[in-house]
């Protein structure tokens, strides 16, 4: 192996080489991503068989992160003050809760659709309080120097799983049915519990946490606000999030309607995106430099061209080859962004900046989802991945264009 291989390895894991924890904490978290993704999987078909409606999708998906929107600067406050792993111990329990008792449900067949939209709305409240914590955990395991790192293979884990959990659940719904999923699921938590739990405190990072003294939400909300390096990439992984990044309400759709697939389609097309989403988290694992806004304009861009492949694939061979750079590009644009906020935040507040990004990323699916469910039930899923795509090319090509004003006065000066 050449020295030049060799290096380009040791960079891609370099926080898994360097942090016992965070080998523990990326196991756990890959054996339970594979049940989130067969879970997923199994509740998208869940609605659409119950409902057949796509309006339905978008609302389901919706009330899933409904709470994270209303409740996740809350989230970030808890994550600031208290130990984080053992909010994690907590959240991990209680989504493994949720995910047995929709078995329980399915299995009865005594399931019904507001029975599926309640637990939706149960796993966000779940995720309103785990995500800052989780977003915010790496750096305590692997330090500042290997956060992006650690960032980006915890993305790998997450969407290599991706892989593995739609097509399996797609083989359970066609053979044993539903229920089994969302078994799988429940007990898939307990790999994330336990490697919590064999973690050594010692060897964590320690980070300044805030103190119990009202007024933290506010004072966090104005530190981002006046922080430009904070405040900008917010804004338009806001817009981004919101129009663009609903295109799970439209995969099962394509998969369905237009080209007449069953759950296999859809597990397939899901797993797809899923394997160009981990070679985009892998290879930002390897990338050194710190990233900045014209790395995430860059992304933006490649997102929209991406995102708008599916819906002018003409078949259903190419629609599946499509989901691969669509996968791939949202990934990129999604480590950038999380990087930049966590390398840029203090300390003492980044539960509090990692919640806003929380909210920016899952909170913006209540107001997301309903809209593509409309735009996938009316004018099709063709139509809702290119103009999702329109809207994340079209700011990131603006955002480009506005650096490149900003910067001739000074050239001009120069």
């Amino acid at each position: 192996m050449s020295p030049r291989v060799s290096a380009a390895i040791g960079r891609t894991f370099s926080s898994v080489r360097a942090s016992r924890n965070f080998r523990l904490y990326l196991f756990g978290q890959t054996v339970s991503a594979i049940g989130t993704w067969m879970n997923f999987t199994a509740s998208a078909w869940l609605v659409l068989q119950l409902t057949d409606s796509g309006t339905a999708l978008g609302t389901n998906v919706a009330l899933y992160f409904l709470p994270v929107l209303l409740l996740g600067a809350y989230g970030g406050v808890l994550a600031d003050r208290f130990d984080k792993r053992h909010i994690l111990m907590i959240t991990q329990a209680a989504y493994g809760v949720v995910a047995l008792s929709l078995w329980a449900l399915v299995a009865s067949e005594l399931v019904d659709l507001w029975m599926v939209y309640a637990l939706s709305l149960a796993s966000g409240v779940v995720t309103a309080i785990d995500n800052p914590s989780r977003q915010s955990f790496y750096v305590e395991m692997v330090g500042e120097e290997h956060v992006r790192n650690a960032v980006s293979l915890n993305s790998a884990a997450f969407t290599g799983s991706r892989v593995i959990g739609p097509a399996v659940a797609g083989a359970l719904i066609a053979t044993v049915g539903i229920a089994t999923c969302f078994l799988i699921d429940g007990l898939s938590y307990a790999a994330v519990l336990v490697a919590l739990v064999a973690m050594r405190p010692s060897e964590m990072h320690a980070q300044q946490r805030t103190t119990r003294e009202r007024g933290h939400l506010a004072a966090g909300l104005r530190y981002v606000w006046s922080t430009d390096a904070l405040r900008r990439p917010l804004l338009a992984m806001a817009v981004v999030f919101t129009v663009s990044f609903n295109f799970a309400v439209f995969v099962p759709l394509l998969a369905e309607r237009t080209f007449g697939g069953d759950a296999g389609t859809f597990g397939v097309l899901s797993a797809l995106a899923g394997v160009g989403s981990f070679v985009g988290a892998i290879v930002m694992a390897s990338r050194v430099p710190e990233p900045g806004m014209r790395d995430l304009s860059l992304w933006a861009v490649a997102a929209g061209v991406g995102l708008a492949l599916p819906g002018l694939a003409p078949t259903l061979w190419l629609a599946g080859l499509a989901m691969l750079p669509m996968g791939f590009t949202i990934m990129a644009f999604m480590i950038t962004g999380n990087t930049m906020l966590q390398l840029t935040s203090r300390p003492e507040a980044r539960g509090r900046v990692m919640a806003l990004y929380g909210i920016v990323f899952l909170g913006s699916t209540p107001i997301g989802a309903p809209i593509a469910g409309v735009i996938g039930e009316h004018l099709g899923a063709r139509a809702g991945f290119v103009l999702s795509g329109l809207v994340a090319g079209g700011l990131g090509v603006a955002l480009l264009a506005a650096r490149r004003r900003s910067a001739v006065p000074a050239l001009t000066d120069a």
